[in-house]
């Protein structure tokens, strides 16, 4: 498959949407997975109106682009914890990543709400904050939120099975 031609977007989205591009991989229909049929991570339940079989690569780079990126705010950050939070946000969520966010900032001794929302506070407080040291307390607060997502499914399953748990935690921590 040829690359999209990224030249139209910043070079801090480019890496990001390529951190996304390797996590999500290709065409999935998968019967445990709640999104339905994914193609680079665009979910069937969240774009019923595409034919996700058909999704070209440039397409899915549109749709986080516009769907994502800009609506989420993650290019005011700086690069780092951007390309992470952006990545985080594909798989669990955007308001689920941003509390995990504002939980490091928490560790990283700057208190924010903890609201799910990628505001001023947020965004302020991430620029002023240690990168590295937000950077390791937003890996660690993903792996936490990924285990307990695991325990809900083990709760849920029969056979304790928890397949999503070692990719969600190689996630949060790359």
């Amino acid at each position: 498959m040829p690359e999209p031609n990224l030249t139209a977007y910043s070079k801090l989205f480019t890496q990001a949407v390529a951190r996304v591009l390797a996590n999500e991989g290709g065409y999935v229909r998968l019967a445990s997975d709640p999104g339905g049929a994914t193609k680079f991570g665009i979910s069937q339940r969240d774009y019923p109106e595409l034919d996700i079989a058909a999704l070209t690569r440039d397409d899915a780079i549109a749709i986080y682009f516009r769907d994502f990126w800009n609506a989420g705010r993650y290019g005011e950050l700086p690069d780092a914890i951007a390309i992470k939070l952006f990545d985080l946000s594909i798989n669990m969520g955007p308001a689920h990543a941003v509390r995990c966010l504002q939980r490091g900032l928490r560790s990283c001794q700057t208190a924010v709400a903890e609201d799910g929302a990628l505001g001023e506070a947020s965004i302020a407080a991430a620029k002023r904050a240690n990168g590295e040291a937000l950077l390791a307390a937003l890996r660690s607060e993903a792996a936490g939120y990924y285990r307990a997502m695991a325990e809900v499914a083990v709760s849920k399953d029969e056979k304790g099975e928890t397949s999503f748990l070692t990719g969600w935690l190689n996630r949060a921590y790359q």
